[in-house]
């Protein structure tokens, strides 16, 4: 299986390549000129594993939520590369890959750990929040939502169980943290989504599927008005 993953929904741009499940990757926090950067990224990545773009199974991409311009990046080089290789896309969620990256550090930290809480700092008071669990080799993300900080919680999670946390929401608002106390057994704030968490649960749903025409990927932002707030409230 070949897959090639692109995100750029954060300040970090990033691009990887699964081939028979060993991945390659590239991962840079540049903040801005992920238009610029992304494509060179992806280049590099193919020269150095000698994989054309017509040898790739399919491509995925973070398809959000996170940075609008980023994601639209994200989806667009996407389609692109998929069109004219003729391959399919696979849209993966910016916040499991994150639950997955985080999920992974707490193999080796926080073992205790059944669940992942990610936060992504939504700007106007708000976060992209969502909470994971895994289901054998899957990744079940329970919710995402757009939410104010305070509404933020495991509540879905059975009494008892803990979780970790993720993502830069956690920073911007660090009474999230403080507020669900040992809920989380550790938190992560300078995590983020990576296109090498999104190439291997795109193998998953490769493996399933559930791939889709270049022509039918869509981001997913959460938020329909960019210049007021919502004023929403979720529990996660």
């Amino acid at each position: 299986m070949r897959i090639l993953a692109v995100d750029t929904a954060t300040e970090a741009v990033s691009v990887a390549l699964l081939v028979d499940g060993d991945v390659l990757s590239r991962y840079e926090v540049i903040g801005r000129g992920h238009a610029e950067r992304a494509l060179p990224l992806v280049d590099e990545l193919l020269a150095e594993a000698g994989v054309g773009l017509r040898s790739l199974d399919a491509i995925a991409f973070g398809r959000g939520p996170g940075a609008f311009t980023g994601v639209r990046i994200a989806v667009s080089i996407a389609q692109g590369l998929a069109f004219g290789a003729d391959r399919p896309v696979i849209p993966v969620s910016d916040l499991a890959a994150l639950a997955r990256r985080a999920l992974d550090t707490a193999a080796h930290s926080a073992p205790t750990a059944t669940a992942a809480l990610v936060c992504l700092d939504a700007r106007m008071g708000e976060v992209y929040a969502g909470l994971a669990v895994e289901r054998g080799d899957a990744l079940d993300l329970l919710r995402e939502v757009l939410a104010a900080p305070d509404a933020v919680g495991v509540e879905p999670l059975a009494p008892g169980l803990c979780a970790v946390g993720a993502g830069h929401g956690f920073a911007a608002h660090p009474g999230i943290a403080a507020r669900l106390g040992d809920r989380l057994v550790a938190v992560w704030p300078e995590l983020l989504p990576r296109a090498v968490e999104i190439a291997r649960l795109a193998a998953l749903e490769f493996a399933a599927g559930r791939v889709l025409a270049a022509a039918d990927a869509r981001p997913v932002y959460l938020r329909d008005e960019v210049a007021t707030r919502s004023g929403r409230r979720a529990d996660t």
